[in-house]
């Protein structure tokens, strides 16, 4: 099931799908492997690369920046030739979707020159500083403290991270951090560009639930980190609007991942069990449901519903998959789908795995109870 053809948006996609059969890596090239989301091998920083100079990496950037004016249908339908032969966008998420996003919306021209085009061409990569110990879903209690020189020159950095994706990996951190720890907890934040390897930056990765040596998550601490004025973006004390932004990129097309999801579980965990019926419906109606957002009925508010409702039916569906292999399904690490050198190892690993990295959707980009909340009250209109 998909949106209604239109002539120019299947022209479009027939152009892409074209690209992809006369471009793509081979299995041999593609061997090695990343080894956390800000690990991208040579194979795939070509690829990136590749699509980046053809305007198939975001087709709705202009020209310079990867991508070719392209409509949201066809953004959509760019989207959907991925998931359809099941690659992975990029093996820095975070650095595309967010990061160099988020440049472009709100940063100089120096600075999308600098850091947003190297991290779009994959020339380097990024990483995502916002959730600290003490703040994790709740930005505004953050710490993590900037203070500017007395002429005004150059910010001084204090304070840790953690849960920063990639960050040992990463070659700069987009990271939010206190300017006016007098202001109002939305107030007083501003959103510094810091290399990884300024004097003071520590990064300590650590394993996850699926495996000690799954490094991805990291603690990053910064002790009298000098990071320069020009490295600031978007206005001094205002990163509360860059992180609604950078939290709006993520969250605007995740529904779709949701969806390749449930597809995948629908394939690799056949059952005649209700859960699977479930299942059917629930990949239907999220579809649906995203549908009517690229219509553009009340985008903003469904994005919310879509995530909360996407990232928690993954969920359910991954358990009731994990519990019908019964002492199987524990079985660690193991293969559950066929190898696909072009998409994330994560996606087909046991059903153990599946599961528990279910947990990520449902906190990162919001938590659901956050989701929750917005459609409550922007949606239902409740009280707060």
């Amino acid at each position: 099931m998909r949106l209604a053809d239109d002539p120019a948006v299947e022209e479009f996609r027939a152009e892409f799908s074209a690209f992809l059969d006369a471009n793509l890596p081979s299995a041999a090239e593609a061997l090695p492997r990343p080894k956390s989301s800000a690990d991208i091998p040579e194979w795939a920083r070509r690829w990136q690369r590749t699509l980046f100079e053809a305007g198939w990496l975001l087709p709705a950037n202009p020209p310079e920046y990867g991508g070719r004016n392209a409509t949201l249908q066809q953004q959509f339908a760019h989207l959907e030739e991925l998931s359809r032969r099941q690659i992975y966008h990029s093996f820095n998420p975070q650095g595309l979707g967010i990061i160099a996003a988020s440049l472009l919306a709100f940063g100089t021209a120096e600075q999308k020159q600098r850091w947003a085009v190297p991290i779009l061409r994959a020339e380097i990569t990024a990483a995502l500083g916002m959730s600290e110990p003490g703040a994790g879903s709740d930005l505004a209690g953050l710490r993590t403290r900037a203070v500017l020189s007395d002429d005004g020159d150059h910010f001084v950095v204090n304070g840790q991270k953690v849960w920063t994706s990639g960050a040992h990996d990463a070659d700069v951190l987009l990271a939010f951090v206190r300017t006016d720890p007098d202001a109002p907890r939305h107030k007083g934040i501003s959103v510094l560009l810091i290399p990884t390897d300024t004097e003071g930056v520590v990064r300590r990765p650590f394993g996850s639930i699926a495996a000690e040596d799954d490094l991805d998550f990291n603690e990053v601490f910064f002790t009298d980190v000098v990071v320069p004025r020009e490295n600031l973006v978007g206005p001094l004390h205002e990163g509360w609007s860059v992180a609604n932004g950078s939290l709006g990129h993520e969250r605007t097309m995740l529904w779709l991942g949701y969806a390749e999801r449930l597809d995948d579980l629908l394939q690799d965990a056949p059952s005649k069990e209700e859960w699977y019926a479930t299942l059917m419906m629930d990949v239907q109606a999220l579809r649906l449901l995203g549908y009517r957002q690229l219509a553009g009925q009340r985008p903003d508010v469904e994005v919310s519903l879509l995530k909360l409702f996407g990232s928690e039916a993954v969920q359910n569906a991954s358990l009731h998959a994990l519990e019908a292999q019964g002492f199987e399904g524990l079985v660690h690490p193991t293969t559950t789908a066929p190898y696909n050198h072009m998409n994330n190892e994560n996606f087909s690993a046991s059903w153990f795995e599946r599961y528990v990295r279910t947990f990520a959707g449902t906190i990162a980009g919001g938590t659901s109870e956050i989701q929750r909340n917005i459609v409550a009250e922007r949606i239902l209109g409740l009280p707060r």
